[in-house]
């Protein structure tokens, strides 16, 4: 089912948050001067008003709706979102991590057609019967160096051998002409390409269109403009070729949660979003003939915020005011117990104060840094930390209300 965009303001991988700590002086040329004071009301409670949702690099989700309501393209908007960069093609598989499989074996649900095959080594269809039993789940696991095939039938699971060679390193299940079903204790997820077991974890090897199919609509509901849909569907192809090569060589490139992108295999699939991934087909942006680094979030406020790339630039974004947006303009409240037991060393919370600010937009732009004035000591915080330790939408944000 599609959701509104409002866990995308997580950065989404290891490299995305070396590139956010970066970015934080990356994106002022000239910082802004300190705001005044803000005292602790009586009642204990402070007032924040902020802009955007998510770390602000690259492309406004909420932004590209309201470009595809201005009558851009999609390639207008990956032109505006990630400028100098130009449009390309890619081919092949992406290796995704499904990260809901903990259990260190790979299972199965049977089917006519249904293949094994050890990767570099032969193929196998695996039969719908054993003898007399009919199995109701294959599954894959280690023992010492070898992977062991099993099926479950009549209360046990029994070991299965394809061929006359033990099967050593990584090997996959897959069918010619439709998916594969994982299972998952009692939740069944059917997924297109291959379910690959390799180092003891499942890896869905997908082609990258069926695999964009399986991410746009997690990411933004498919029933937005169709131009910022075909955004989201480059985005997300670009921003997944441009992991598989800087994880080549790997048991995986990618996985399937926000700390990349939400990719969901069949189920997460959803017709206007599949028509997206039709009308762009194989398209990324590329940057010096690789593909780009484009990270995207929910809300950019108003600002897109620098990042490590020459086309991750700090602008103003008028497109990201469009009226479905929640997240451009936020208020919120905080209380002073929850800033205290969070930093007990200030000991009573006298008052508040942001040190500096980056430039951008109103307010003076993305806090940099926050100072909290306590009756025992003062705490100095990043923009960044005081946001993810109380859960603000994002670092651009003022006290008072």
């Amino acid at each position: 089912m599609s959701r509104t965009p409002g866990v995308l303001g997580a950065v989404r991988t290891t490299l995305a948050l070396l590139v956010a700590a970066a970015a934080v002086t990356a994106g002022s040329v000239s910082p802004a001067a300190a705001d005044a004071s803000y005292a602790v009301p009586s009642d204990g409670v402070l007032r924040l008003t902020g802009h955007g949702y998510g770390h602000g690099h690259g492309m406004s989700q909420y932004g590209a709706r309201g470009a595809a309501q201005a009558g851009l393209t999609q390639a207008q908007i990956m032109a505006f979102y990630y400028p100098g960069t130009a449009a390309g093609t890619v081919r092949g598989n992406f290796w995704v991590r499904i990260s809901a499989d903990t259990d260190g074996m790979l299972s199965v649900v049977p089917a006519s057609g249904l293949r094994l095959r050890q990767v570099g080594g032969p193929s196998y269809t695996l039969p719908t019967t054993v003898g007399s039993l009919r199995p109701s789940t294959w599954r894959l696991r280690t023992s010492g160096d070898r992977n062991v095939l099993e099926f479950f039938a009549g209360g046990a699971w029994r070991t299965h051998q394809p061929g006359s060679v033990p099967m050593t390193g990584a090997a996959a299940f897959y069918r010619d002409a439709a998916p594969t079903t994982l299972r998952l204790g009692s939740v069944d997820r059917p997924y297109r390409g291959a379910l690959r077991y390799v180092q003891r974890t499942t890896v869905n090897v997908v082609g990258v269109d069926d695999f964009v199919r399986g991410v746009v609509a997690r990411e933004m509901p498919a029933s937005w403009e169709p131009a910022a849909v075909q955004s989201q569907a480059v985005a997300a192809r670009t921003y997944a070729a441009f992991e598989r090569a800087a994880n080549a060589g790997r048991a995986w490139h990618t996985c399937d949660t926000t700390s990349c992108q939400v990719y969901g295999g069949v189920a997460a699939e959803h017709p206007s979003a599949d028509a997206a991934v039709r009308a762009t087909a194989r398209q990324v942006r590329t940057y010096d003939g690789a593909p780009a680094f484009t990270q995207f979030s929910s809300s950019s406020g108003g600002w897109t915020r620098a990042g490590s790339r020459p086309y991750l630039v700090a602008r103003a974004d008028r497109y990201d005011a469009t009226a479905s947006n929640p997240n451009h303009t936020w208020r919120t409240t905080l209380t002073r117990a929850r800033v205290q037991s969070s930093y007990p060393a200030l000991g009573t919370l006298r008052a508040v104060r942001v040190a500096q600010r980056d430039g951008n937009g109103d307010q003076g732009g993305r806090v940099l840094s926050v100072v909290l004035d306590g009756t025992k000591s003062d705490v100095t915080l990043s923009g960044s930390t005081f946001r993810s330790r109380f859960g603000l939408k994002s670092d651009w944000f003022r006290f008072g209300g």
